[in-house]
């Protein structure tokens, strides 16, 4: 089953459960799918793919991120946690993200295939980690893990 389809069957479940707390996060990830669908079709896609989607989604946490930092510098409590609700929903959606742990040791792994030594060599890690790990590592963790390793 692809991700549009499981997105568009839990906005059906959550609607006939009138589940106020997650329906209305689907709808904007639903609307946000179409919106993505309709820019496809000028480029030729007929469908769009699980790899566009898993992108707009992270697209969507990252917004919703820079929210919370600014509706936690203002002290608007109330937006702040509608913020983070529609964050855990889009997270349902996403493959599991590694532990921080779990990153180091691939950074680790990646730099010695590599051959890398300092941080001139930071680009050929970064599209080696893409190539392999790119839905299940969170790259802003990644470069922070990078710039440790090799400074």
């Amino acid at each position: 089953m692809s991700l549009k389809k499981k997105i568009e069957d839990k906005l059906n479940d959550a609607l006939r459960a009138k589940d106020k707390n997650i329906y209305p996060t689907l709808r904007l990830i639903v609307s946000a799918l179409k919106d993505a669908e309709i820019a496809g079709r000028t480029k030729g896609q007929k469908e769009i793919k699980d790899s566009d989607i898993i992108s707009l989604l992270k697209k969507m946490i990252k917004q919703r991120n820079e929210s919370c930092e600014v509706y936690e510098k203002a002290g608007r409590n109330e937006l702040l946690e509608n913020e983070k609700k529609e964050i855990e929903v889009i997270n349902t959606f996403l493959p599991k993200q590694l532990s921080e742990e779990e990153t180091k040791k691939i950074c680790q792994d990646t730099i010695k295939s590599v051959g890398a030594s300092s941080m001139k060599d930071m680009g050929k890690i970064m599209g080696a980690l893409k190539s392999k790990h790119a839905d299940n590592l969170d790259f802003s963790k990644v470069s922070t893990i990078l710039k440790g390793l090799l400074s």
